[in-house]
C-alpha cells in the first residue's frame, strides 16, 4: 500500500504531460512520442534507481557506492559519446573527463569534511556531478566538432602559415568552453532571486529548516561549478587533439 500511495502523486502529475502533449499537437511540433518515450523511461529509471538505492543504503558498504557511481560515469560518457558519434574517441574523452571531475570534486568535500563519507550523502551529490558534468561535456564536444567544421578553412588558414592545432583552434575552444559553463554560472547567479534550486525545494518540503536548506543548496552549486569547469575544460583540451595528426594536420575532414 505504502508503494502505491508513493507513486499516486507522480500518476496524478501526468494530467501535466497531457498538457505538453496537447501543445505540441497543437503547434505541430511531432513530440508526442519523445514526450511518451521521456515518461516511461523517466518512470522506470527513477523507481529502479530508487531501489538499487535503498539496497546500497542497507549495505551500508562504500565499495557499493563506488561500483554504482562508476556505472553512472560509463552511461553518462556513452550519453555524451552518442551524440558526436563522428568525433574519434569521444567516447573515451567523455568519460575520462566525467571521472576526473567526479572524483575531484567528492575528494574535496570528503577532504575537507563539508559532507560524511556515506551513501546518503555520496550517491545524490555524486549524481548530480555526473549528470552536469555530462551536459558539459556533451556541450562541449558538439560546439567543437560543428565549429570546427565550419570555419574549417580559417583552421586550415592558420595551420598554413605556422600556427599549431591548438592555436588554430583556440578561439573554437574558448567559444565552447564559454557555451558549456555559462548556463550554470546563470543559474548560479540568479538562485533565490528568480527560481529555488532543486535541492533546495527537495528539503524544504520534507520538512527541513529554510537556513539549513539554503546552506546545502549553497554547497551543491559551488560544487557543480567546480565540477562543469573541470569536465569541459578536460573534454575541450582533449577533444580537439583527435581532429589532428601530430604534426597539425587535420586528420581528415571535420
Amino acid at each position: 500500500m505504502n508503494g502505491i500511495e508513493t507513486v499516486f502523486p507522480a500518476l496524478l502529475a501526468l494530467g501535466l504531460v497531457a498538457v505538453a502533449v496537447a501543445m505540441s499537437l497543437y503547434q505541430r511540433l511531432d513530440l508526442e512520442r519523445d514526450i511518451g518515450v521521456a515518461v516511461v523511461r523517466s518512470f522506470v529509471q527513477l523507481t529502479a534507481i530508487g531501489y538499487v538505492i535503498d539496497y546500497i543504503f542497507g549495505l551500508e558498504s562504500l565499495g557499493a557506492v563506488v561500483v554504482l557511481l562508476t556505472g553512472m560515469v560509463l552511461f553518462a560518457g556513452w550519453t555524451s559519446a552518442r551524440r558526436v558519434r563522428d568525433v574519434p574517441r569521444a567516447f573515451v574523452v567523455a568519460t575520462g573527463a566525467i571521472a576526473v571531475a567526479a572524483a575531484a570534486t567528492l575528494a574535496v568535500l570528503l577532504l575537507l569534511r563539508i559532507v560524511p563519507p556515506t551513501a546518503r550523502y555520496l550517491i545524490p551529490l555524486g549524481g548530480m556531478v555526473i549528470g552536469n558534468s555530462m551536459n558539459a561535456a556533451s556541450l562541449t564536444l558538439t560546439s567543437i566538432r560543428d565549429n570546427i567544421a565550419e570555419q574549417r578553412l580559417k583552421v586550415e588558414s592558420a595551420l598554413a602559415v605556422g600556427a599549431t592545432s591548438r592555436q588554430a583552434v583556440s578561439p573554437i575552444l574558448r567559444t565552447a568552453l564559454k557555451g558549456a559553463m555559462i548556463p550554470l554560472i546563470d543559474s548560479t547567479k540568479t538562485a533565490g532571486v528568480i527560481f529555488l534550486p532543486g535541492t533546495m525545494v527537495g528539503m524544504i518540503v520534507g520538512g527541513a529548516a529554510p537556513l539549513e536548506a539554503a546552506k546545502l543548496q549553497l554547497v551543491v552549486l559551488y560544487m557543480l561549478l567546480g565540477s562543469v569547469s573541470i569536465a569541459a575544460i578536460l573534454v575541450g583540451l582533449l577533444s580537439y587533439r583527435s581532429f589532428f595528426t601530430p604534426r597539425h594536420q587535420f586528420r581528415r575532414p571535420p
